[in-house]
């Protein structure tokens, strides 16, 4: 049948009604995606906004107590002493010259493939002994949540369909680590800063962070932290160093 019905005398081709019922339909549609898409994302925002609140507050309460313990260990006449670190940021500081086989191979698993890269790691006997390895060519230690969250707002690129996508948007976090229940950067933050039960697949899911040579610039780095250079464990002085190459 070439022609359907026929509007003010004139006959209308079956296509063309069959093409306008399609557009309708695609039309009616994506007014419903859009309208789902703007109801999950105002749910997501309350979501969101309520776990921002819930971690500060932690972090306000976990303040609070170690002033308290350093007050009673000083009342005491003793020291405290802070818990082991859980959390390691390492930042390459030396180049691709004169490396050997084994230590490159390292430097490639930890993610470190250019000078001035930096990474997350967990601490466990693994990792040290991976570091006592490659200790010449990078310097670690203790980050903070000032540090964490610094790098990760500022510096912050996720692996997304195997690309460096920045972190823009919480529906980059949100499609590539909503089933382990992250769906914000402050999720992202707090997994890491707590060395979380997913920690492993959110910190993969970070891109290595690309920073800038440090203000002011390096010591000397071929002698350790501990003899006046840089290379090694500088534990809590590392975010002296992270606000310099930030």
């Amino acid at each position: 049948m070439a022609e359907a019905q026929a509007k003010g005398g004139n006959m209308v081709p079956e296509s063309l009604l069959k093409k306008q019922k399609r557009n309708e339909e695609w039309d009616l549609k994506k007014k419903e995606e859009l309208a789902a898409l703007k109801t999950k994302n105002a749910q997501n925002r309350k979501v969101i906004y309520h776990k921002a609140k819930q971690y500060a507050k932690e972090y306000e309460g976990q303040q609070k107590e170690l002033i308290q313990l350093k007050r009673e260990a000083r009342l005491k006449g003793g020291f405290y002493v802070n818990p082991e670190a859980k959390l390691l940021f390492i930042i390459r500081i030396r180049g691709i010259n004169a490396v050997d086989p084994k230590t490159r191979k390292i430097l490639q698993l930890l993610r470190l493939r250019q000078i001035f890269n930096g990474v997350f790691l967990k601490v466990n006997k693994a990792t040290m002994n991976m570091l006592r390895r490659v200790e010449p060519y990078v310097t670690y230690g203790y980050p903070n949540l000032k540090s964490v969250r610094e790098l990760i707002y500022k510096r912050g690129y996720g692996k997304l369909s195997k690309q460096r996508t920045a972190l823009t948007d919480n529906s980059i976090i949100e499609q590539a680590l909503g089933k382990y229940g992250i769906i914000c950067i402050e999720d992202l933050i707090h997994e890491i800063m707590t060395v979380g039960p997913h920690f492993k697949e959110a910190n993969n899911f970070l891109w290595p962070f690309k920073l800038k040579a440090p203000l002011g610039g390096l010591q000397k780095k071929r002698n350790h932290y501990v003899e006046g250079g840089d290379a090694g464990n500088r534990e809590d002085y590392i975010n002296e160093l992270i606000r310099r190459m930030n």
